[in-house]
């Protein structure tokens, strides 16, 4: 039977479902510093006993924080530490050779793209890439591809990413996804670009690998204070992304009754995300609220469940990042 769940689901409830899918696999993700969702996530996933987990992250000090806590609370557990920084290519392909030189973790069950960076002011990486598509996007399909063979180890093989409402801000910019250099940089409308290409990188990976029994899907966590927004000024820039939304025509550009969640309600489409198996039936989808985000009921913009739009995206990344994952 196909358990059904919403918005008032706690993590607990999914972590009660889904504790036997949980139990001996391999999980590995990126941004886990604690107080985070990151790291609130591996906390509960701990207690389903999985086989190994491995945090990744920019700051390996910050990580090792987190390692230490959950090593502390579950001796049993392989914890491993990988220290990544995803705006910069160099550096994701030198993290994705570590992972890949790993003789004794032969496969990676389940993969959850969760390192992201929200609204901040512009700026290019080392590599030339407005930071915010690099560091959301570029990054995580670079370190992705590069470890896909440890994933298709796994007899039940799955990539999550973490998307957001936030999608709705933009689509692609297919001719000016870099912003001119700055001259048309609004931190909203990059963010969503980001967040769009988080759901469309999910829809290529079904398509391409579903074959090999890979699952993949995007998902919004829910409206959530944590730090990924602690560098923003609201007072500024609520207005901002106001003005953002009514531009184009979104409900949120007049609503004043933003429900937020705790960190452990945010985690729970994570969990559902991660390890509900009758997922496997609608590989691709986009989650809200641990279930499939409804178009009619939750924000869903077609161009981000676009399947030509993803194609259009992979094959833009491929060249951006510098190579072809020919699946």
């Amino acid at each position: 039977m196909v358990r059904e769940y919403n918005a008032d689901t706690t993590t607990d409830d999914l972590l009660k479902d889904l504790s036997g899918e949980i139990k001996g696999k391999v999980i590995l993700i990126t941004g886990v510093s604690q107080g985070t969702l990151g790291g609130v996530f591996v906390e509960y996933v701990a207690k389903a006993a999985p086989a190994g987990l491995i945090l990744a992250g920019r700051s390996l000090a910050k990580i090792q924080i987190t390692a230490n806590a959950l090593k502390a609370a579950h001796p049993a557990i392989n914890i491993r530490t990988l220290q990544i920084d995803l705006a910069s290519l160099a550096a994701v392909r030198e993290a994705a050779t570590t992972v890949n030189s790993w003789k004794n973790v032969p496969h990676i069950d389940v993969l959850v793209n969760n390192a992201g960076i929200m609204a901040v002011p512009y700026a290019t990486t080392v590599d030339g890439f407005e930071l915010q598509l690099a560091n959301n996007h570029l990054g995580p399909f670079l370190f992705t591809n590069l470890i896909m063979d440890k994933i298709l180890a796994s007899k039940t093989p799955r990539v999550v990413n973490i998307a957001s409402t936030g999608h709705r801000l933009h689509p692609i910019r297919w001719f000016d996804y870099n912003f001119r250099d700055g001259e048309t940089y609004n931190c909203w409308h990059a963010y969503g670009q980001s967040k769009t290409a988080n759901m469309l990188m999910a829809i290529s990976l079904a398509e391409k690998l579903g074959s090999r029994r890979l699952t993949a899907f995007s998902l919004h966590p829910g409206t959530i204070k944590t730090q990924l927004s602690a560098h923003i000024d609201f007072s500024v820039e609520w207005p901002e992304m106001v003005a953002a939304d009514r531009m184009l025509g979104n409900s949120e550009g007049w609503r004043d009754d933003f429900k937020f969640k705790t960190l452990e309600r945010g985690v729970a489409t994570h969990i559902y995300a991660a390890f509900e198996p009758s997922l496997k039936e609608h590989n691709g989808v986009y989650l809200e609220d641990a279930h499939i985000a409804d178009p009619y009921v939750q924000t869903v913009k077609p161009w981000g469940t676009s399947k030509v739009e993803a194609d259009r995206l992979w094959k833009l990344s491929e060249k951006l990042v510098g190579q072809e994952f020919s699946y």
